[in-house]
């Protein structure tokens, strides 16, 4: 058996964590539909309890990711820079989007932020795996 190290520890850490932000959100998003029918409160209550486990995972991934530039720091140069900085660009742009869905009151405003927020994830994550590859 392979040794476990602490860079199996980070990206283990990591790859939860995105596990919980990104296919959570998909989750949650094919489940909305039918928690409408069952009414608003379980729609909105299915939401608070998704951003309960969401926004600490959203920390690990924060926090992690830190962990993984600090470990990576002798490819951080030319193309794997640039690709470094559109992942932050995504990854804020998924916290604010997530921040500001949360916060919507109109169903315009809600869905527009939630359709936003479930793309920037995903750019995310397409972003971090270029990194890692």
């Amino acid at each position: 058996m392979l040794a476990v190290h602490w860079d199996t520890i980070r990206l283990f850490l990591h790859v939860v964590a995105a596990t919980i932000w990104v296919g959570g959100q998909i989750t949650l998003a094919a489940l909305v539909p039918v928690l409408r029918k069952a009414g608003s409160e379980v729609t909105k209550a299915a939401a608070d309890g998704f951003n309960r486990i969401a926004w600490p995972a959203f920390a690990v991934l924060i926090l992690t990711g830190v962990w993984n530039v600090i470990a990576e720091h002798d490819k951080d140069h030319g193309s794997y820079h640039t690709t470094l900085i559109v992942k932050y660009v995504v990854v804020a742009a998924s916290g604010l989007t997530a921040y500001l869905h949360a916060q919507a009151k109109s169903k315009g405003a809600i869905a527009a932020f939630g359709a936003l927020t479930g793309l920037t994830a995903l750019a995310s994550l397409f972003v971090g795996i270029m990194l890692a590859g």
